[in-house]
């Protein structure tokens, strides 16, 4: 009989297979979760004035129209003053988040210069994203409240135009060269500091490089006219900065390009063109001229002229230095402080070209060198300042008033013709008008008497029949000179005897120069000399 093998029971317990499957899935969802949390993008906070147009859950976050994030929750910020926006950003949008990144709601907009976020009207606003320069990653950001009208990281060059005030250059305006758009305003505030108003300006590259110390910015809005001694000058930009404003820039007439300035710089913001060329050279030298005459018309800024050619600018009317001086007399001339500057004739604008002025105008006075009022323009009644040498004029040396060298003044022109005419008519005053007119009357009286006289005389019968024995006396003397005449027959047989009285007279001054050759002609017979042959022609 065979052995049978007793079975072996295994009393240790064992995983069911079944079991299996719940802990794949567990590990699943294990490494699910832990691949989301890996896979998460960060979460920002963004800082807007308002939560309008912004919803949790459901609105986005773009960058070039690319969904890269969601508002996941809309809060109250800690002051009360804002709300703070959380954004969660995907994983792979995570290299977007810089120190300059910059965030924005996009939603219709309607403004001046220009219409925005239509597309918003049916799909709604969102927030967008523009990634700023940097490396550093941040989590905390202050929205925008208007979109940037530059992106961020944009080649050119951020500026600063300080302005007394804000006048009609707002955001969004352009900033022009020579008529072309290379700029905008993108911003502008109040410096509390230097209680100035503030423009920020940014210069789009290769445009930057036009951006030097001397350039000079003004404003362009609208349409500027102003009158000058020149005439009526208007000045205009292009029609976008007529209608809605904006800023140009260059250098000023006569001034060199200077050294390159860094991104913020300070310009001063000019209130116009004319404002902007005013002393843009260093170096000047002050005179003051006294005038007798009405100043009426002569305005700061007006040119000072040398034969045409624009030499420097008035200054001021020094009328306060008149008043406060107790030892001016009545009437006396009213000083008028001008500047000269070497640059503008072509010197260099050196403090050499200042000691050369002033040695030639020193020099010049005693020959004449004069300073006179000039009418610039009979529109506008404008009055501009020309020196010019006058021969003529009485020989006079350089004075001073308040410490500054001047220039003798002479009248010219109208000034000059007006002066004589009041002098006329001072001497015409002066004259004894009622003794002459008594003269004249008594004249006129005698002459009418002697008219009186003469009628009753004319009025007389013998007078009258004098007058016709005179008549018939004329008509005899009248026929006599007509005899006379050489039409008539006594001026003719005249004529003939002197005729014959030429012949004999020349026949006599003959006769005479044959005895002078000849004193015996008389006697014997002259010869006369053979009649000469013709040669012969062969």
């Amino acid at each position: 009989m065979t052995d049978i093998a007793a079975p072996t029971i295994d009393t240790r317990k064992r995983l069911s297979v079944i079991w299996m499957i719940p802990l794949v899935a567990l590990a699943l969802g294990v490494w699910m979760v832990v691949h989301a949390k890996l896979s998460e993008g960060p979460v920002v906070e963004i800082h807007f004035a308002t939560a309008e147009s912004i919803e949790a859950g459901k609105t986005k976050v773009r960058y070039l129209n690319v969904e890269v994030g969601q508002v996941e929750e809309v809060r109250l910020s800690d002051d009360m003053k804002g709300v703070v926006a959380m954004v969660r950003v995907d994983q792979d949008a995570r290299h977007l988040l810089r120190e300059e990144t910059q965030f924005w709601v996009v939603r219709a907009r309607v403004g001046a210069g220009n219409i925005s976020g239509l597309g918003t009207l049916l799909g709604g606003a969102y927030i967008e994203l523009s990634p700023g320069g940097g490396t550093v990653e941040q989590r905390n950001y202050v929205g925008l409240e208007t979109p940037p009208l530059t992106p961020a990281g944009a080649p050119g060059i951020k500026l600063n135009l300080l302005s007394e005030h804000a006048g009609s250059v707002n955001t969004g305006d352009s900033v022009l060269y020579n008529g072309y758009e290379v700029g905008r305003i993108e911003g502008m505030g109040f410096d509390d500091v230097l209680n100035l108003v503030r423009f920020d300006v940014f210069i789009d590259a290769p445009f930057d490089r036009l951006i030097n110390s001397s350039v000079r910015f003004w404003n362009i809005s609208g349409i500027s006219v102003s009158a000058s001694a020149s005439g009526v000058e208007v000045q205009t930009g292009s029609l976008d900065t007529i209608l809605l404003g904006g800023v140009a820039f260059h250098l000023p007439e006569g001034a060199h390009a200077g050294l390159p300035v860094e991104s913020g710089a300070d310009f001063k913001l000019y209130d116009n063109f004319s404002s902007m060329q005013e002393q843009p050279y260093q170096h000047s030298i002050d005179y003051v001229v006294e005038f007798s005459q009405s100043l009426r018309g002569l305005l700061p800024g007006a040119p000072v002229e040398y034969r045409g050619i624009p030499i420097g600018t008035v200054k001021r009317i020094m009328a306060a230095e008149v008043i406060a001086d107790i030892h001016q007399k009545n009437g006396a001339p009213i000083p008028v402080l001008i500047t000269i500057e070497p640059g503008r004739v072509g010197l260099p604008d050196t403090a050499e070209s200042v000691e050369l002025i002033q040695q030639d105008v020193a020099d010049s006075v005693s020959q004449g060198f004069r300073a006179s009022l000039e009418i610039g323009s009979l529109l506008t009644g404008s009055l501009y300042i020309n020196v010019d040498y006058h021969p003529d004029a009485e020989s006079e040396v350089m004075g001073e008033y308040a410490g500054r060298a001047s220039i003798p003044s002479i009248q010219t022109g109208l000034g000059r013709i007006e002066e004589q005419v009041i002098e006329f008519l001072s001497k015409a005053n002066e004259l004894p008008v009622a003794e002459t007119l008594k003269s004249v009357d008594t004249m006129v009286n005698s002459l009418t008497e002697t008219l009186r006289s003469m009628d009753e005389l004319l009025s007389d019968r013998e007078m009258q029949q004098l007058s016709a024995e005179m008549m018939a006396a004329i008509k005899e003397l009248r026929s006599v000179l007509t005899g006379l005449s050489p039409e008539g027959p006594a001026f003719q047989s005249f004529e003939s005897s002197v005729g014959k009285l030429n012949e004999t007279l020349a026949n006599l001054d003959e006769l005479t120069r044959t005895l002078k050759d000849q004193p015996n002609a008389l006697i014997l017979p002259t010869k006369f000399p053979a009649d000469p042959i013709p040669g012969a022609t062969y």
